[in-house]
């Protein structure tokens, strides 16, 4: 095995100082490089978001649940009406002419779509619950509505359509509120 040539020890400057880079060289010897180590992976960027079709997503939930937008076109003069495929469309038209009384009824004149829709499905579990099998809500014809579309009357026609214990409902005859209020029929518990 060959001895490894190792450098000349450093000589004293003028002053006798040794310099300690020089004296650490020598005693080492020659050195190669070490390769580099990899940079530890990057952190993943996060998914860019979509914060304008978000925006138009949220907006687009809050038309529906006030009952606004080219989903709910009820305008002041239509009638609501709706049944279930088990009610026979001959109930529909007795509803429709008011042959049933109305054990219970609710006003949702001057509240805003965000309340009237609490009160709603309030009380159409408290006259449920009540075995109440039809009901009045009225919800006027619209007359003071910002725009040109009744709010309430679309609010109560979308939620009166998504509730399963919601049979059937016809817009009331003209002597029980005509356009401005619903006859509901309910199922019994």
């Amino acid at each position: 095995m060959a001895k490894r040539d190792r450098p000349e020890a450093p000589t004293p400057d003028d002053h006798g100082v040794v310099d300690d880079a020089a004296l650490f060289r020598a005693a080492i010897g020659d050195v190669r490089e070490l390769p580099g180590a990899p940079l530890p992976p990057a952190r993943p960027r996060p998914r860019p978001r979509a914060r304008m079709a978000e925006q138009d997503e949220a907006q687009a939930r809050e038309d529906f649940r006030l009952g606004r937008g080219e989903a709910f076109v009820l305008d002041r003069g239509d009638a609501l009406s709706h049944r279930r495929d088990q009610v026979p469309p001959r109930t529909l038209k007795r509803l429709s002419q008011g042959l049933y009384a109305a054990q219970d009824e609710l006003d949702l004149h001057h509240s805003d779509a965000a309340t009237a829709e609490a009160l709603l499905r309030r009380f159409l579990a408290e006259a449920r619950d009540a075995g109440f099998g039809c009901v009045r809500v009225v919800h006027g014809k619209g007359l003071n509505s910002s725009d040109s579309l009744p709010v309430l009357k679309n609010v109560v026609d979308r939620i009166l359509r998504q509730r399963a214990d919601v049979l059937a409902f016809h817009s009331a005859p003209a002597a029980q509120g005509g356009t401005g209020a619903v006859l509901v029929l309910l199922a019994r518990r």
